[in-house]
């Protein structure tokens, strides 16, 4: 029996917002060491077929076998997508740091994944799959393209982006022929969202000067996005997500739209702002399903970040916005390493794009 005027200390309740100390304003960009101890996560898993999740639908006993036959370029890191942007995060690092001690296992694991005979057998199974891995995996194909294309002079880059045409060009057209019969956005937190994979196709549109698909991908937003108000993003998250609703679809229309019109555009979707949106609790660090809060807190960053520059450093929302945007990613750093192979089989490739500054000039 508690004595008489005694509090009871409140228990933590599910989802609660924690408050990290106050960091620095602004994150740090990816350096050399940061980026070696990330990468290792994504070599690690890019040729570990198992513990494996397959996504294919089987329409009899002789559709079933291993994942390296399902997916004979893409059968690591617990399931395609993973995969892809494990390939992706490789890529961007060995870019960016080309003499790390890394760079040689990178360029074997590349040159084993990017064969053409392996993508032929990616293109099987896709063709025998239409809505496999979409949207989420299909954009995420097609960042992969855009970052080997990047690499200039490189004449193993020529060979894996070779390699990779036929595959891209199919998730090319398909992604067309969609975006044509959706009559409305998918608004989820996790893979199916529509605003988060149009963003890194729009980015892909751009750097490939793909301007058809460009102009759908802006097309398909207008129509989408463009007269939605008061986005509740107090509602959210819900427990399993990876994706902040919201905030995807502000880092996706800050792309499509001229600053001046995005910035009356946002001021009406997230009236007040985003608030003080904070790092959410994650209680099961390890459950691989409420590990997505830690890839949450990558996505809010790089979206708060990213919406935050295309305001303009001088709108009264940009410093909250950067301050949270740090929050987040730190928060999100302290995590991951905790998460087992249920979170390390991904999260690496959130932290690379986050810290790199993918996406933020416009």
């Amino acid at each position: 029996m508690r004595p008489p005027g005694a509090r009871e200390r409140a228990r933590p309740r599910a989802g609660r917002a924690v408050t990290p100390p106050a960091p620095p304003a602004k994150l740090p960009a990816l350096d050399r060491d940061t980026a070696s101890r990330l990468v290792k996560l994504s070599l690690h898993c890019v040729g570990r077929e198992y513990p494996n999740k397959l996504a294919v639908v089987l329409s009899g006993d002789g559709d079933v076998a291993p994942p390296r036959q399902v997916h004979p370029a893409f059968f690591g890191c617990f399931d395609w997508h993973s995969a892809v942007h494990g390939h992706w995060a490789m890529v961007r690092v060995l870019r960016r740091f080309g003499d790390l001690p890394e760079a040689q296992d990178i360029r074997a694991a590349l040159d084993r994944s990017l064969a053409p005979e392996r993508i032929a057998g990616e293109i099987k199974t896709f063709e025998a799959n239409k809505l496999l891995e979409r949207p989420y995996g299909w954009a995420w194909l097609l960042r992969l393209c855009q970052e080997i294309g990047a690499m200039k002079d490189d004449a193993a880059a020529e060979r894996w982006l070779a390699a990779l045409r036929p595959l891209e060009q199919l998730l090319v057209s398909r992604t067309g022929q969609y975006l044509e019969r959706l009559s409305v956005p998918v608004r989820a937190g996790t893979h199916h969202s529509t605003a988060f994979a149009l963003a890194h196709i729009l980015d892909y549109a751009v750097a490939a000067g793909d301007e058809a698909l460009a102009q759908k991908v802006r097309a398909a937003a207008r129509r989408f996005y463009l007269q939605d108000r008061a986005c509740p993003l107090s509602y959210e998250p819900s427990g399993e997500d990876f994706v902040s609703p919201c905030l995807a679809e502000a880092d996706l229309m800050r792309r499509v739209l001229q600053p001046a019109d995005f910035n009356r555009w946002f001021e009406a979707f997230l009236p007040g702002g985003p608030g003080a949106v904070t790092p959410l609790e994650v209680r099961d660090l390890k459950d691989p399903k409420i590990g997505h809060l830690i890839g949450l807190d990558f996505q809010r960053a790089w979206s708060l970040r990213g919406v935050a520059a295309a305001l303009g450093p001088d709108h009264r929302w940009a410093a909250s916005m950067e301050h949270a945007a740090a929050a987040h990613g730190r928060h999100g750093l302290k995590l991951m390493h905790e998460s087992g192979y249920g979170g390390a089989h991904w999260l690496a490739s959130f932290a690379i794009y986050l810290l790199s500054g993918v996406g933020l000039a416009r």
